[in-house]
């Protein structure tokens, strides 16, 4: 049954809960304070990594960005079906590369567990790393490759989505600068500054960052924090770059117009998206470890994004504890570009009462309340 839904946020991952309820009939209205996509999503590298990332324990967190992942393939092809908008995709793979003997075990720990996930990785050294990445630093001493990983222009990649968005039907409120949510228990009614009323039967928040605000509101704890992150550009020239190459330091990432990412410094600066000189030094100073060449050349481009992130590192994604029309989808830190997907996927399952298709009890909006 259709069904009326407000999506407070246009970032990466409003726009794609929007874009899957529209695709299932639904009546969707995406309120957004400034334009969409414009904060971390964005901002971002457009990372598909999560065997790369995340390197402690196969939990259900983990599950969730692998699932979303692999629904990727179809899910890009889908947008860019609808939007008419192409962007990069690139399943490139990564190495996650180490310089010491010592960080060689953990890898090896890493790929022991997550061979049980299907992960296809691959322990490389000497002349096998060296014919993945032939211009990789001399001091790196080993990597685990990860074909399956991958990568997409996070700027088109929003706007293709707010294409599809459009292409659905979804009515999209730009550049309302504040919302003011008048009732919700009952029945759902939001009000812009400018005075404009919208009324529905289901809300979803997706407000990233920004979400601490409705505290008050929900009567619910909300910890979602801005970090900022610093990121900066490359051009590769003559230069040839294979893979997302992922360190303890950091990233890059090649991109299809010849260009690479490198990031990112993080750092708690409130909701302010300026660069830094220390922040992007923070960059500049390690990566020629990485790629010796960098060391003689500077990045022609520095930006900076805000990263949503909560106490305990996990995202918001599910429905009120006292009021299942209210849904969360918040909080997803750095991770946002990856978990569109299977955000949007489980949400539209939640939306209309069908099991979610990965286990969320972990991302309970409830559990930080007492």
């Amino acid at each position: 049954m259709s069904q009326q839904v407000i999506v407070l946020g246009g970032g990466v991952i409003g726009l794609a809960i929007a874009f899957e309820l529209s695709t299932k009939g639904h009546e969707v209205t995406i309120l957004e304070k400034v334009r969409c996509g414009g904060q971390a999503s964005g901002a971002a590298a457009g990372m598909l990594a999560p065997y790369s990332e995340i390197g402690e324990d196969p939990d259900d967190f983990f599950r969730l960005c692998l699932e979303s992942l692999r629904e990727y393939p179809m899910w890009q092809q889908e947008v860019k079906a609808i939007s008419g908008v192409d962007f990069e995709y690139t399943n490139s793979g990564s190495l996650h590369a180490v310089y010491h003997k010592a960080d060689l075990l953990g890898l090896k720990t890493r790929q022991s567990w997550q061979s049980e996930w299907g992960a296809k990785a691959e322990l490389v050294d000497g002349a096998r790393l060296q014919q993945l990445e032939p211009l990789l630093a001399d001091s790196i001493i080993g990597a685990m490759h990860y074909p399956e990983e991958s990568h997409v222009f996070a700027p088109d990649y929003v706007k293709a989505l707010e294409g599809a968005c459009r292409a659905n039907g979804v009515k999209i409120a730009e550049e309302l600068e504040s919302v003011d949510i008048k009732s919700w228990r009952d029945e759902i009614e939001v009000v812009s500054k400018a005075g404009q009323t919208f009324k529905a039967e289901r809300m979803v928040i997706a407000s990233g960052a920004w979400s601490q605000e409705l505290e008050e509101i929900f009567d619910l704890r909300i910890p979602v924090f801005p970090i900022r992150g610093q990121i900066c550009a490359y051009e590769l020239g003559e230069h040839k770059v294979n893979h997302i190459i992922y360190t303890s330091q950091g990233y890059l990432v090649p991109k299809a117009n010849g260009t690479l990412v490198n990031g990112a410094s993080e750092d708690i600066a409130g909701f302010k998206t300026d660069v830094t000189e220390k922040g992007i030094n923070r960059l500049t100073n390690w990566n020629h470890n990485i790629l010796p060449f960098l060391k003689k050349t500077d990045p022609f481009h520095r930006w900076a994004g805000l990263r949503p992130a909560t106490q305990d590192g996990y995202p918001l994604i599910g429905e009120h504890p006292e009021a299942s029309h209210i849904v969360f989808a918040t909080g997803h830190y750095r991770n946002g570009i990856l978990l569109s997907p299977i955000t949007a996927k489980v949400v539209a399952a939640i939306i209309t009462d069908e099991k979610t298709p990965v286990p969320i009890d972990l991302f309970a909006p409830g559990r930080f309340t007492i």
